[in-house]
């Protein structure tokens, strides 16, 4: 598939913000590896902070994918075990991080979350925040299904999901570095068997 030109823009700061952070990178730089003169960059964005604001934006459109619809939660709740619920998550956040985009992403994020009030916002909120109610929610609605034992669902969903978090920045730390990532694949996969066994009803 052919690219725009504004497309070609877009992945290629992408990658070049992704290995040497917004500051290390210059117009000149990003134009020079598309192949166009600085002057023509301004006819598909204002400045290079608009590049990154497009990159940050679509990051959240992506992510929120991540999670399933909650008008739908009720019927993927009912038909589908908490082991499979919670499995199925763990493969979506995994297919994201191994898109080559989405680490691209994820790591201009962590790199410019002290420099950018979006790039805290998106973490905070999008990341954070939205993550833990949507995983607040289902836990409640397990409950009430008394599939899980009656817990705290707020302090449920912080269990589970910070520990995803940080097992998925090593991840990507180590992607990013070309090593092995296979402990921490498995140490994702003993945290929700663990987690299971706390939460399941015997």
């Amino acid at each position: 598939m052919t690219l725009s030109t504004k497309e070609r823009i877009f992945y290629t700061s992408l990658d070049l913000f992704s290995r040497r952070g917004y500051s290390g990178v210059s117009i000149r730089e990003i134009t020079r590896e598309v192949g166009i003169k600085e002057s023509s960059l301004y006819n598909h964005y204002r400045s290079k902070d608009a590049i990154l604001e497009d990159i940050f934006t679509f990051f959240r459109d992506d992510f929120s994918k991540t999670l399933p619809p909650i008008e739908l939660l009720d019927d993927i709740l009912q038909n589908n075990s908490v082991e499979e619920f919670l499995k199925a998550g763990h493969r979506n956040f995994k297919k994201y991080m191994e898109n080559e985009n989405g680490q691209k992403m994820w790591r201009i994020l962590q790199v410019e979350q002290y420099r950018s009030p979006l790039a805290r916002e998106i973490i905070l909120n999008d990341l954070f925040k939205t993550t833990i109610q949507f995983l607040e929610v289902v836990f409640t609605k397990l409950i009430h299904m008394k599939k899980i034992r009656p817990l705290d669902p707020k302090m449920l969903a912080i269990e589970y999901q910070y520990p995803v978090f940080s097992l998925l920045t090593e991840y990507n730390i180590l992607i990013f570095d070309g090593k092995d990532t296979s402990e921490v694949e498995s140490l994702l996969d003993q945290h929700i068997a663990f987690f299971l066994e706390t939460i399941l009803k015997t």
